[in-house]
């Protein structure tokens, strides 16, 4: 490496799934301003991807993995085996995997993006076999990455509380917002997805997420009828997002008033994400526990005043700038109610949310991220 110039760098694109989920938009943001940054860069990424991380990154190689590395099984065999093979043909000086697995044996130094340690912390909301994987990729990640990169404090002391990981080798990068993308909605934003979810006038609450048993769905609709009920024009409840494993939300669903309105309108387009989340007169994302917490930053981003949980690093996010609540239905029922009935209170949370979201940039999340790929990259930064 010479002196004063940063490494050449590879980054495992292949792991960001088609829906551009949370991980869609941690790589998506990251690369976007390591554009800007003129690092020295390489991606791989799944063929669908190509023409969009060539967009993103002009000066950058950008390559297509195997079309099998599309299923998971085999991305994560290719990852063993073809990944370090490409590592050496670009020349890269790091290799950077942004979800948790890595080679064994890459043939330079690694970094690996834990997100999470709730894989630990909230064991029971996970399934036996995803939790067993994650669990075992974290550890190995811990103990074979130069450096580990993770998104909130939060994460790195659970790290260091349960795994005993090494803090001088973890380097905290706060994710950042789009803030063009994720921005105070028009009008003309906000009515053309009330009219896509078929709402009308009515007013709703908008949770955005993955339904995991750990984001605490259920919760919430239980919580949402028992605040909303007796309203003379209940607010509805939309649900959106991909459609997860929790059952529970069925139950919860089948509990529901007749006279009240629960919308699960799935995967909304991205363009129509401002006018969803800055149109509701509440966001809620009651999550037993995040690595970071990217849902209410950019429901902030958008200006909706946001009600969370103070678990994890949920406060490191959302600071004094939302509202809290603890995660049960009686807890979220009560704090929800609260703040459906202070119009003063929401129009300030959500000023003081899209100003707090300014201060999160994928800027400065490269900055770190570069930062600690110079380290990986220097003598004493390469390890097994």
């Amino acid at each position: 490496m010479t002196p004063g110039r940063p490494p050449r760098v590879l980054v495992d694109a292949t792991s960001v799934p088609a829906d551009r989920g949370g991980v869609g938009r941690y790589v998506d943001g990251l690369l976007g301003a390591l554009g800007a940054l003129e690092a020295d860069l390489a991606v791989v990424c799944q063929r669908t991807d190509a023409e969009r991380y060539g967009r993103l990154l002009p000066n950058a190689r950008i390559m297509s993995a195997p079309a099998a590395a599309a299923h998971r099984p085999a991305r994560l065999a290719w990852e063993q085996t073809g990944l370090p093979i490409l590592a050496q043909q670009v020349g890269a000086q790091v290799l950077h995997s942004p979800f948790y697995t890595c080679p064994l044996r890459a043939g330079c130094p690694v970094t690996v993006t834990v997100h999470d340690a709730t894989f630990f912390t909230e064991p029971e909301h996970y399934d036996k076999s995803r939790r067993t994987f994650f669990r075992s990729a974290i550890k190995t990640s811990l103990r074979r990455a130069s450096r580990v990169i993770v998104p909130s404090k939060a994460t790195r002391d659970e790290l260091i509380r349960l795994l005993d990981a090494d803090p001088t080798r973890i380097d905290v990068a706060y994710h950042g917002v789009d803030s063009e993308a994720f921005h105070a909605p028009s009008d003309d934003e906000k009515a053309r997805v009330r009219a896509r979810l078929g709402l009308g006038a009515q007013e709703y609450i908008a949770f955005l997420g993955a339904k995991e048993p750990r984001k605490n769905v259920p919760s919430l609709i239980r919580g949402w009828v028992a605040a909303v009920r007796d309203h003379e024009h209940p607010p509805a409840l939309v649900v959106a997002g991909g459609q997860g494993h929790d059952d529970e939300i069925d139950a919860a669903i089948a509990e529901v008033p007749s006279h009240l309105r629960l919308l699960r309108p799935g995967y909304l387009r991205y363009a129509d994400l401002p006018g969803f989340l800055g149109g509701a007169v509440v966001a809620a994302y009651p999550s037993f526990g995040e690595g970071f917490g990217l849902p209410i930053l950019e429901a902030m981003a958008c200006g909706a005043p946001v009600l969370t949980t103070p678990r994890l690093s949920l406060p490191e996010v959302g600071g004094d700038a939302v509202a809290y609540t603890g995660p049960s239905p009686d807890e979220i029922a009560r704090d929800l109610a609260a703040l459906l009935d202070d119009t003063e209170r929401r129009t300030a949370l959500a000023k003081a949310g899209a100003a707090r979201a300014k201060e999160f940039t994928w800027e400065s999340s490269a900055e770190v991220h570069l930062a600690a790929w110079t380290r990986a990259a220097s003598p004493r930064g390469l390890i097994g």
